[in-house]
């Protein structure tokens, strides 16, 4: 790592807690990233997730996937391709990630891991299809009642979900674009409806944004350097790096890291509702956040708004983003986001 960070404290106990028996059933099976900043004059349309150009309207429906983020199951597969990835926590202190593809397709996604109530809201706030392996009880009523499309390891283990024998279950089941849109065309779900626009920054407003310089940001999750999260700013390619434990996330397979244009770090209300450590996130109320783009940060107001957490400013007005890739880290608010996350300027 190239930062040298001054940390405060935020220290409570580190349960590293897998899943239990009643959360899945386990079965036993021994080109370029488009994500750079594009002038949109030059295009009549763009991508409604990252705001880069693009020639012809897109009409893809967003997916959104389950994705593992045990020490275990990195490095993932799949995640540079994302347009918009939320980390959230699930149970023993351990982050799982909901990442919603539609401007690129993964060849490879995984590991997948079990569904929780509040990423399906989440995916929900962009029509995604629901793709995940397991599901914890509230999550299973939901995806029955036809709350969300979606398909699901646990039906379709070992056929649209296939296990990668160098990896130990849970953190082995990966799945393909092709096999979701196999598995959406099988359900008879639509794939050609592609989500409403965010809101994004021209190039005049990308240039003139102005905030506190900051060339790395830490979002640490309690105590643990294992979902310790660092952001670097690269001034050449004005994009983020993400490493987590000091590891650059980058991709299993071909090895490309993941690069963001946006990093939204928001504090919500957590509470453990069951003995088996699972939370209830208040992903409604809003509160305070903080947004990096381009070396710099700003503190804001979150909000969520149909479903999707937006920045706003203080006088109320929802801010854009930098056209390109966006990171959401949720954390606890009775730690204070103030505490959890370390600036570093140089």
């Amino acid at each position: 790592m190239k930062s040298k960070w001054i940390f405060t404290t935020a220290t409570v106990f580190f349960l590293l807690a897998g899943c239990s028996g009643n959360e899945e059933v386990v079965q036993e099976h021994q080109e370029k990233p488009i994500n750079e900043q594009v002038n949109k004059d030059e295009f009549a349309y763009q991508y409604p997730l990252t705001g880069v150009g693009v020639k012809e309207e897109s009409t893809s429906r967003a997916y959104g996937v389950m994705i593992n983020n045990d020490p275990k199951a990195r490095p993932q597969s799949g995640l540079h391709k994302a347009d918009l990835v939320y980390e959230l926590l699930a149970e023993g202190n351990v982050t799982r990630f909901l990442a919603i593809f539609q401007s690129e397709e993964a060849e490879r996604i995984g590991p997948v891991r079990s569904a929780r109530d509040y990423y399906i809201d989440l995916a929900k706030g962009y029509d995604a299809l629901y793709v995940a392996h397991g599901y914890s009880p509230e999550a299973r009523a939901m995806l029955s009642s036809g709350y969300i499309d979606n398909i699901n390891g646990m039906q379709h283990d070992g056929t649209l979900f296939k296990r990668d024998s160098s990896r130990v279950a849970p953190h082995n089941s990966y799945i393909t674009t092709e096999d979701i849109l196999k598995g959406a065309d099988d359900a008879g779900y639509n794939m050609e409806q592609a989500p409403s626009s965010l809101s994004f920054l021209s190039e005049d407003e990308v240039e003139a944004l102005n905030g506190t310089k900051a060339h790395s940001v830490q979002v640490s999750y309690f105590s643990s350097d294992l979902f310790k999260v660092t952001y670097e700013y690269d001034e050449k390619t004005k994009k983020y790096e993400r490493y987590s434990n000091g590891e650059l996330t980058a991709d299993l397979d071909s090895r490309e890291p993941v690069l963001l244009d946006n990093i939204l770090v928001i504090e919500a209300d957590h509470k453990i509702i069951d003995d088996y450590g699972r939370r209830e996130i208040d992903l409604a109320s809003g509160g305070k956040a903080y947004l990096l783009q381009r070396g710099q940060w700003r503190e804001l107001e979150w909000r969520n708004v149909a479903g999707r957490i937006l920045p706003y400013d203080e006088n109320g007005r929802e801010v854009g983003f930098v056209p390109g890739k966006t990171w959401i880290n949720v954390v606890p608010s009775d730690k204070g986001i103030e505490n959890v996350v370390v600036f570093t300027e140089e």
